[in-house]
């Protein structure tokens, strides 16, 4: 018995700071509609700088704690300023969500050159010795951490409820155009609400810093933390947010501690996905307070660059000549960062089909390719399975595991649906490192042969080159076609209205299916020809960030174009490598080019060079 009360006293500790973050989440949505996936960037900001600031060894941590609160609630005014705000009335939510995972980068950025890749520690506040209360061994930090999470949560109720600045928020979040009518400037309460969150952020960061290791991407575990915590509480509801934190919280500490570490949070991401199968708005959610109905998006509409006759012949001829001449031409030290960048471009082609023809938001497609490869690479060395047999038998799997995430992600939309697939993601980067027998685990596979098909061995660079390079163009010719196609003409009314094309007789349920099965595939073929390019396979290399570089790719080349996302994927692999000063800065650089293509042009490169109309798109809860 003393044993269970101690691990869910752990869990309500570790659940107080995902709370903390989730009400950053919540406090956003409730005033722009928009999931904030740049939150955790602002806890980890928050700890770092706290740290810096008690290292100078001269201001107290009560004080460096609230200037690092201020600095990092200024930062995240100006970030609103410069990037959010002006975006919320030129892009879709999807879009949004992007722009702020693009904004999260940007942070993972700043904290690696400000800070390094070196992790830091933090003292407790008030020592080490752990506090005796009926019996349980409590660490004093985990008291201040719970201590600071309902303090700050009772703040934002009385903030809300009792002032009148938080009304205006309240009632930005209900009905933004009565709000404007009223005199009520939506500009600044959107602005307050974002730096707001950002200082909530960061309280969380140097709450729990004393109990964990900082490094500069830690903001990606408290997004995604905070993330599952208000979608298992509800979206948009503060109560919500914080139950599900806590709830998240004592969730993984029991599984941890009768099931296993390894598996905790693959346990705690599957209760996530049967809440949204079965409980799409929360468990702790109650009525919807916020009406959807007065709020219009409005996004370009995205068409495929079509050529007609002789036109289409000559341009794919003379890129494909192109390309086929670039090994002649080029340094042999870059041609396998080349063929890296033709495979990152098939797993490209699959996010295209999904988000720019059919609409769907994606961020598990690091979770396919990690499956595809996986299989593969197990298949080959273990057992011995020709290294075609094995890819086959990857793109196989990962179709029979869309399939099955369809089952929970057909029903959502918006970010519901972009939580699904981050979920998925998440769950395969667990399971491969909870596996150690069978995937390597933290240390990956190794011994991994070349690619060989048909009694041919493409173990060469310039082999794999014009391997991956048939395949990347048959596969283009080929989604071309079906994209001129009905196939294409249904997924394109599917994206702009879901229940018009269901009425007009579109099997809205079997063209998703097929969409996010085709994506899966070519994201395993993807991840098996990067195990055999590199004969080895570690899961930082199919891991979840992977997934938004992916979708950077995609988006700065142009979503519905199937060709721009490989100017993408040739910008992001080989600009680092051939600009010794962006290689230091990849991370930032990658952020600031998903955050300026977002804001300058939401098309795409690629996209930009024809025509686009604006569209107005039903509210989400017409559709």
């Amino acid at each position: 018995m003393d044993q269970a009360a101690q691990i869910v006293i752990g869990g309500l500790i570790q659940g107080s700071v995902f709370a903390l973050v989730a009400l950053g989440f919540a406090l956003v949505h409730r005033v722009t509609g928009v999931i904030n996936l740049a939150q955790g960037g602002f806890c980890i900001l928050g700890a770092l700088g706290y740290q810096t600031l008690l290292a100078w060894g001269v201001l107290p941590w009560p004080l460096a704690a609230a200037l690092a609160v201020l600095a990092t609630a200024l930062f995240g005014l100006a970030v609103g300023a410069v990037a959010f705000v002006p975006a919320l009335s030129r892009l879709s939510n999807s879009s949004l969500l992007m722009l702020t995972a693009g904004l999260l980068i940007v942070i993972d950025g700043i904290a690696l050159l400000a800070w390094g890749s070196q992790p830091y520690a933090v003292p407790p506040f008030s020592g080490e010795q752990p506090i005796a209360l009926l019996g349980l061994d409590i660490p004093s930090q985990g008291l201040w951490l719970a201590g600071l999470c309902a303090a700050v949560s009772a703040a934002t109720w009385w903030v809300l409820a009792r002032t009148a600045p938080g009304r205006a928020l309240l009632a930005c979040a209900d009905n933004a155009t009565a709000a404007a009518l009223v005199g009520i400037r939506l500009r600044r309460m959107r602005l307050a609400s974002f730096a707001a969150t950002a200082g909530i952020g960061a309280i969380g960061g140097i709450a729990v810093a004393p109990l964990m290791s900082l490094q500069f991407n830690d903001g990606h575990f408290f997004t995604n933390a905070g993330f599952i915590a208000v979608a298992l509480g509800g979206m948009g509801s503060l109560v919500g947010a914080i139950a599900g934190g806590l709830f998240l919280g004592v969730a993984e500490q029991l599984a941890a501690g009768y099931v296993s570490g390894l598996f905790a949070n693959a346990l705690a991401l599957s209760l996530l996905l049967l809440t949204l199968l079965w409980r799409p708005q929360g468990l702790f959610a109650g009525a919807a307070r916020r009406r959807l109905d007065v709020r219009e998006e409005v996004r370009a509409d995205r068409r495929m660059l079509r050529f007609s006759g002789w036109s289409a012949a000559v341009v794919a001829l003379a890129a494909l000549l192109a390309l086929a001449a670039l090994p002649a031409v080029i340094d042999a030290g870059t041609l396998p960062s080349l063929v890296i960048a033709l495979i990152l471009f098939i797993a490209v082609l699959g996010l295209d089909v999904v988000m720019g023809y059919a609409g769907q938001v994606n961020l598990g497609q690091a979770g396919f390719m990690a499956l595809g490869g996986y299989t593969a690479a197990i298949l080959a060395t273990a057992w011995g399975i020709p290294p075609l047999l094995g890819t086959l038998a990857g793109m196989a799997v990962a179709a029979i595991a869309a399939v099955l995430l369809s089952a929970v992600t057909l029903r959502l939309r918006g970010a519901y649906l972009a939580l699904a697939t981050l979920a998925f993601g998440l769950m395969v980067d667990s399971l491969v490192v909870g596996l150690p027998d069978l995937t390597g685990g933290p240390s990956g596979l190794v011994g991994i042969p070349s690619f060989a098909a048909f009694g041919v061995t493409f173990a060469t660079p310039a082999a794999m080159y014009y391997l991956v390079l048939g395949l990347a163009a048959a596969l283009v010719l080929l989604l071309a076609g079906g994209m001129r196609a009905g196939f294409g003409r249904a997924l394109g009314a599917i994206r702009t209205d879901p229940l018009a094309a269901a009425a007009l007789g579109i099997n809205v349920a079997r063209y998703k299916l097929a969409a996010i099965v085709i994506c899966a595939v070519l994201g395993a073929l993807a991840g098996s020809l990067y195990a055999f390019d590199f004969h080895y396979l570690g899961p930082e290399m199919v891991a979840t960030p992977r997934s938004f570089e992916l979708i950077a790719m995609l988006v700065l080349g142009g979503e519905g174009t199937l060709a721009g996302g490989l100017l993408g994927a040739l910008l992001l692999t080989l600009l680092p490598l051939e600009v010794q000063a962006l290689a230091d800065d990849k991370v930032l650089v990658e952020g600031l080019v998903l955050v300026a293509v977002f804001l300058l042009a939401p098309a795409g490169l690629l996209g930009s060079l024809w025509p686009q109309r604006r569209i107005a798109i039903l509210p989400e809860a017409a559709r």
